[in-house]
This record gives C-alpha cells, sequence and structure tokens, in this order.
C-alpha cells in the first residue's frame, strides 16, 4: 500500500514534560486508525502534529506529494454570520450540490433538523459542531483526521457516521485517523488502534475488542506491575465475548484466545446477589410512573392552553429493585422529561408518580452542579468531608482508594476543583455522588470527557453497585455493558427493545419513512403507524407463519445450547492436545471455527426471530 504521511523520530516536550520522545509513525492508503489513551497523553496533539499545526521540538513529519487533509478539531472556528447553507456549500447553486449524492447524504445524515438559513450564531454549541463535520464530509479529502466527531452526535447519528466513513473510500484508499472515546464507533470503524501512553505510541491490529485482547496477552507476557489496568482490561474482554447475541455474530479476534484469557474471569455482574442487595436498601418499591403524561405550556402566554406540547403520553413503568434501564431516544424525545419525573423535580401533567419511602435518587447531571460550591477547595479536602469508607463488590475502600481507582494521581489531591480538567470533575462528581449513598442513581451523559481507560473503571465500579441504576447515553457501548435492558421513546412513548440498539435504529428508520419495508432475513416489517403516529412494527406473519417461527424459536435456543456444550468439549480437547503436533492442533482450529461461525449464525438467526415474534 502507498504511503501517505507520517512521522520520523518524532519529539515534542512542554516546560513541564515531554509528550513525544523518538517516535515513528506511518499511516498508509487504506488506513482506518483509531486512536486511545488516557486524558492529556497527547492523543490531540499527535493529530496536530500530523497534520503540520504545530511543528515538533525533534523529528519530522513526512508527506506524500499533492495529497490533501481534512481535520475536524474541538475548537469551533465558524463564523457566527454565516449561514448554514454558506458553511456546508458555499456559494455554490442548489442545482450544483443537490445533484452531488454525497453531499446529499451529509445533509440528511447531520442536519435534517436544522434550517438551512439560519445563522451560526443563533445554534447551540451541538449544532455548530454538527456544521463543523458536515462541512469536512463533504469536501474531498485523501486523509482525514476526526477529534471526538460523536460528541454531540446522537446514536443516530453515531451509526450514520460509522457507515459514512466504512463506505467514503475503497477498501485499499484514502487514510483515517480518529480520536475518539466511543468504543463502539472504534470496533465498528477501524482497522487498527494506536495507543498514546508513556511518550510512545503503540500499534495494535484491529479495532477497540481486538486492542484489549493484544493489551491483555501484552501485559500477561511482560507480566507487567500494572495488575489492576490487567484486571479491567480482562474483564472487560470478558464482557465483550458474553455481550449480546448481535456482538458475537461477527467475530473480531481470535477466539481461542479469547476463551483461554477469559476462562477463569467471573462475570462482570451477580446479578441475583445484588438483586438481594438492592431490595434489602430499597424495599419492593422504588419508583412507579402510573399513566403518567407531561404536557408543556404554550411558549406564548396568550395563546390557549390546549396548543401545549405533549411530550410524554401513557407512561406505564414500574421500575424494580436494582433494575438497571438504558433509555433511548433522538434530542428533545423527552428523555429529560423522564429523568425529572423519577428524580421527583416535575410533576406529571397526568397521572400519577409512587415513590418509595426509603428512595434516594441522585443525578449524575451534564451540569457539574454538586462541584458549584467547592471549586475553590482542594480535592483532598473535599474527600476529607466525606464518609470514611464505601463498600464495593464486598471490599471496603477509603475515600482515597476510591480516587485512585477512578483515575486520580496523589498529586493531584492538592488541586483546587476549579483547576481540574473536563475528565477530572466529572470523575469527582460521580464519586461525590456515590459516596452519598443513592440507592437509585440516574446518569444523564455519563461519557463526556472521560477516556476509555477511566470508563471501564468506572464500568467496573458500577457493576458492583447495588442500586436502581437508569442510564441515558448516546454511548452503546456504555448501555450495552452497564445496563441489562433498554428502552426507547418513540413517539412520546416507552418502548422496551429485546433487540438493543440495533433494533432502536430500525423502528427509527421506521419511524421516519426510510422506506415501505425495513427487510430482515426472518421477515418484513411493515413501516405503518398507529394511532399514537408511533411506528407499530409489527411482524407480518400470519398464522401458520407464526406457528413455525415460534417452533423454530424454541428450536434455535435448544441447539444454542448445544453448541455450547460442543464448544466447551472442544476447548477442553485443545487443552490436552499435544502442544507440538501441529497438524492435529490445525484440524481442531478448523473444527472450533466452523463451530463458532455455524453458532454465529444461528444466534444472528435466534435474534431476528426474538424480533419478529416480539415486534
Amino acid at each position: 500500500m502507498a504511503h501517505l504521511l507520517g512521522a520520523e523520530s518524532l519529539h515534542l516536550e512542554y516546560p513541564t514534560r515531554v509528550i513525544f520522545d523518538k517516535v515513528t509513525i506511518g499511516i498508509d492508503e487504506g488506513d482506518r486508525i483509531g486512536i486511545v489513551g488516557r486524558n492529556g497523553d497527547g492523543k490531540s496533539t499527535l493529530l496536530s502534529l500530523l497534520s503540520g499545526r504545530i511543528e515538533p521540538d525533534g523529528g519530522r513529519v513526512t508527506r506524500r506529494r499533492g495529497i490533501t487533509l481534512g481535520m475536524l478539531d474541538q475548537s469551533d472556528v465558524l463564523s457566527d454570520d454565516l449561514l448554514v447553507a454558506e458553511a456546508i456549500v458555499g456559494h455554490l447553486e442548489e442545482h450544483v450540490w443537490a445533484g452531488d449524492a454525497k453531499i446529499r447524504d451529509v445533509i440528511d445524515g447531520l442536519l435534517s433538523d436544522l434550517p438551512w438559513t439560519a445563522r451560526l450564531g443563533e445554534l447551540s454549541g451541538g449544532q455548530r459542531r454538527r456544521v463543523a463535520l458536515a462541512k469536512l464530509l463533504v469536501g474531498d479529502w485523501d486523509v482525514v483526521f476526526l477529534d471526538e466527531p460523536t460528541n454531540h452526535l446522537d446514536v443516530e447519528g453515531i451509526a450514520w457516521l460509522a457507515g459514512h466513513l466504512k463506505k467514503r473510500w475503497s477498501a485499499n484508499q484514502g487514510g483515517l485517523l480518529i480520536v475518539t472515546h466511543d468504543r463502539w464507533f472504534l470496533d465498528e470503524v477501524c482497522t487498527a488502534t494506536w495507543e498514546v501512553h508513556d511518550r510512545i505510541i503503540e500499534p495494535f491490529e484491529g479495532g477497540y475488542a481486538a486492542y484489549i485482547l493484544q493489551r491483555v496477552e501484552r501485559d500477561a507476557m511482560a507480566a507487567t506491575m500494572e495488575s489492576k489496568r490487567q484486571n479491567l482490561a480482562r474483564k472487560e474482554l470478558a464482557w465483550l465475548r458474553r455481550g449480546a447475541p448481535a456482538r458475537t455474530t461477527k467475530p473480531k479476534f481470535r477466539m481461542d484466545a479469547a476463551y483461554e484469557l477469559i476462562a477463569n474471569e467471573p462475570p462482570p455482574r451477580d446479578s441475583v446477589t445484588l438483586s438481594q442487595l438492592a431490595t434489602s436498601r430499597l424495599g419492593k418499591d422504588v419508583v412507579d410512573l402510573l399513566d403518567v403524561g407531561v404536557t408543556y405550556p404554550p411558549t406564548d402566554p396568550a395563546a390557549p392552553a390546549s396548543t401545549g406540547r405533549t411530550v410524554l403520553h401513557d407512561i406505564e413503568w414500574r421500575i424494580a429493585p436494582g433494575e438497571r434501564t438504558g433509555i433511548l431516544g433522538v434530542n428533545g424525545a423527552g428523555k429529560s422529561t423522564l429523568l425529572s419525573l423519577i428524580a421527583g423535580t416535575l410533576q406529571p401533567t397526568v397521572g400519577r408518580v409512587k415513590r418509595g419511602k426509603t428512595v434516594k435518587v441522585k443525578i449524575l447531571s451534564q451540569q457539574l452542579d454538586e462541584l458549584a460550591d467547592i471549586l475553590d477547595d482542594r480535592v483532598m479536602d473535599v474527600i476529607a468531608n466525606q464518609k470514611s469508607s464505601y463498600v464495593t463488590g464486598g471490599k471496603e475502600l477509603t475515600p482515597g482508594q476510591l480516587l485512585e481507582r477512578m483515575g486520580f494521581m496523589s498529586e493531584q489531591l492538592s488541586t483546587r476543583v476549579k483547576d481540574l480538567s473536563g475528565g477530572q470533575r466529572r470523575r469527582l462528581q460521580l464519586l461525590l455522588i456515590l459516596l452519598g449513598e443513592p440507592n437509585v442513581l440516574i446518569l444523564d451523559e455519563p461519557t463526556n470527557d472521560l477516556d476509555t481507560d477511566i470508563l471501564a473503571a468506572i464500568e467496573d465500579l458500577l457493576d458492583s453497585w447495588p442500586g436502581t441504576l437508569i442510564v441515558v447515553s448516546h454511548d452503546r457501548y456504555l448501555l450495552e455493558r452497564v445496563t441489562d435492558n433498554q428502552y426507547a421513546i418513540l413517539g412520546g412513548r416507552m418502548r422496551h427493545l429485546p433487540g438493543g440498539v440495533e433494533e432502536y435504529l430500525k423502528l427509527r428508520t421506521v419511524e421516519r419513512g426510510g422506506g415501505a419495508k425495513a427487510t430482515a432475513k426472518g421477515g418484513s416489517v411493515d413501516a405503518s403507524s398507529d394511532a399514537s403516529g408511533k411506528a407499530t412494527g409489527k411482524p407480518s406473519l400470519g398464522g401458520a407463519e407464526l406457528r413455525n417461527a415460534q417452533k423454530e424459536f424454541a428450536a434455535a435456543g435448544r441447539k444454542l445450547a448445544k453448541y455450547q456444550t460442543q464448544l466447551t468439549d472442544l476447548h477442553n480437547r485443545f487443552a490436552a492436545h499435544d502442544q507440538s503436533d501441529y497438524a492435529g492442533l490445525a484440524t481442531l482450529q478448523a473444527e472450533l471455527t466452523a463451530l463458532q461461525t455455524a453458532q454465529g449464525d444461528l444466534e444472528l438467526r435466534w435474534l431476528e426471530l426474538t424480533e419478529l415474534l416480539e415486534g
């Protein structure tokens, strides 16, 4: 593959520390590279060096003659006086840009809800960010650099962006470099991963899942002292393998090695024990939403009350002790309204909200309200005012140990809260909430400003938290990782998603009228709507078809259990086989690959049948 750009013996240092030291890397045609690492280790700085925005103190950046490079960074450089249309297509005539399929696709995918003639100065920060991303994507570039492109995108926008980047160039053309904390996005788009740490850049093959596996193998072979980090990575690998059927149908790494690494790793959560603990803390009643609806009054005081906007209606939800639920929905669908009803900060227009006597709700909000009164205090003083210990996972930890577990260094304890980075404030906010021992915890977009390692540490902490957890997030990896059920707000009502985020995206396609039918292997889904305006998405199965589908579903479940037994037996045969018999090992490997392929295909069919029967 032809070389696009790279760096030789790259060295960069600031007055207080060295960022990179003798780093040599390269990007070739067809590379799709994700960049991960702790906040502050130099991920965004690397993009600036390679793009030529800053010069290194040593070494050089090389670039093939004539290549074009487009970059989305985290700063907002668009003029407030520009119109959306001018920012995206300049002064092109409508018939010119409307005839370009790529431009139309970008506009539909990112800006369908924005007025084409709106001034940028009138838009929110998230809307301006989407305009900047669209402006970049409509251009023709040989290499594209994206710094946190999923910020301010909802689940649909992230899925669209992943699809766009995957088909933007042919397989052996173009180069892509992405800095993001969205682990699903990394897995979906990237074919290689660079980890930035300790002044170096370490390359790995594959996306995030493959990176996690290789990092565990690397740590195991080197017998490093990073045991805490290694355990977190191994636990996350275990979840990746034991996750939703849709995730396991497309193995992204060598499953024989993965099985060996997680053989003695327990499931991420002991659901039975957590449920018992939650019931003992909460009792049987948590929060019940009974036929609840919320209508906001019209913005014009003179307008009749009947013209108000109904956000939620006919909501019936009895939240159970220990329930771990993710909430999905487009911006403005009513997610924040639903959270306010649960927290008790908003009263319903119709229906009622019933709360258990022992319920103590806390919200991890996006506004960092918990830190407003302690901005001038040092971190150690803030922690000293809290309780002396906290029990998690059956172990008693001091606040200092919790701080260490959440990525704080000892030297940061003397830092004032106002001087912490955005990610550090976010972690401190969560820690203060947990030390308050709520039994119902609501997380509203908790992944903002956090790197992948810290997200893994927080997920590990939440695994042992014995309370009811409600999560609203556009990070589908986090939703699948820490919650057991997902619901969507569609047409002002809640709908259960047995198929998780994938099912939500299909329902949204139907709701938007993206086609007369959304076809799956197991049948077709009609795009009609019910009286409330919500897409019904009901399977077009007659009586005989329904009975056949039910029989096939039951048979698939039995066969999946049989496959699992066969896989266990085959792994035992692997372990007992003579490791010097390469021909025999190759035969076993072929048998294992065939069995895993059959299992993956059957899991996909099982999921499709689930959607058909429950739709």
